[in-house]
């Protein structure tokens, strides 16, 4: 199992605060669908992480109304970390 950092995500369109992450990436390293993300996540076959002012926050999926996504987690709390990250190439 490999343990990932996310650093960038897609988002369509940007910044409609109701529409879902489309991509995961690691710059220009990878760059996965929400979909092979959460496949991944719950077979336990990798990990997803953000790293932000040295802190980590771990990527979990979470099932709302319109399905899965995908969400961070950190210190007991669900937050938005991946919706601050830049775009993906």
């Amino acid at each position: 199992m490999a343990d990932v950092r996310v650093t960038c995500i897609n988002k369509q369109p940007r910044y409609n605060p109701h529409e879902g992450i489309t991509h995961l990436g690691g710059g220009t390293t990878w760059k996965w669908t929400r979909e092979q993300v959460i496949a991944s996540i719950e077979a336990k076959t990798n990990t997803f992480y953000t790293l932000e002012g040295g802190k980590r926050a771990d990527v979990g999926v979470v099932t709302g109304p319109n399905g899965k996504y995908v969400r961070t987690h950190a210190d007991g709390q669900w937050n938005d970390n991946l919706l601050s990250l830049p775009e993906c190439p």
